[in-house]
């Protein structure tokens, strides 16, 4: 199964940390946000990886190659200074992902999920890893039902992680372009084709300057053994 880095967000966010640095490559306790997760990726056999760049893309690329330093085999999904969305991203993506189930991970987060355990995963057009809903996000994203099928209402929403797997079958017959996924998902929620899991452990959204040195804190005090 390969796997892919969402890493083509533009950080308006981290501004002006992410004006002349992606953010993919701001550091975190000595080494660059997104290296973490291309080693935990390695780690848990997903050595086959697709990047996708934007802004200062290029800064990504020229720092990590073919990712063999890494154990890593690194193609790159390159979509302009703008970027594509989520969803734009990814089908910007496929021919790099192959027709198989594939992993994508945002690359601004970092989580102690045991990715490993995705690669036998069955499920329909996607499944979803969800986390507590975090401050800045009190409303959460999705419901997961006992069975394990998720909707866009109900009690005790949760939060999108960011870490799903897919079907290239869940972007069939879409033009190729800028779109978000949150929409595509919701409209396959529906027909109850969406699953997913809720994870207890470490989760952070690395969205803001604060989150950052938050989570270099965490790092340096407890170790690195995250996404």
């Amino acid at each position: 199964m390969k796997a892919m880095i969402l890493a083509a967000g533009r950080g308006e966010r981290m501004r002006p940390l992410t004006d002349f640095t992606p953010k993919p490559l701001l550091p975190v306790a000595n080494k660059p946000l997104i290296q973490y997760t291309i080693e935990n990726l390695v780690a848990a056999g997903y050595p086959d990886i697709v990047i996708n760049l934007a802004h200062l893309g290029q800064q990504i690329k020229d720092y990590f190659g073919n990712g063999h330093a890494l154990g890593a085999n690194i193609a790159y999904s390159d979509e302009g200074e703008k970027g594509l969305e989520t969803a734009g991203g990814i089908i910007n993506a496929l021919p790099l992902l192959g027709k198989q189930a594939f992993l994508v991970v945002n690359g601004d987060i970092a989580c102690d999920f045991p990715l490993s355990s995705l690669r036998r995963q069955r499920f329909d057009l996607a499944h979803l890893v969800l986390v507590d809903n975090p401050p800045h996000h009190r409303d959460g994203d999705f419901h997961l039902a006992n069975d394990g099928h998720l909707s866009e209402q109900g009690e005790n929403m949760l939060t999108f992680s960011g870490i799903g797997l897919y079907k290239a079958e869940l972007f069939a017959g879409i033009v190729p372009g800028e779109y978000k996924l949150g929409p595509l998902l919701r409209r396959f929620m529906q027909d109850r084709r969406i699953s997913g899991v809720k994870h207890h452990g470490f989760w952070m959204d690395v969205g803001t300057p604060e989150r950052l040195k938050e989570l270099d804190n965490h790092y340096q005090h407890r170790g690195t053994r995250h996404v």
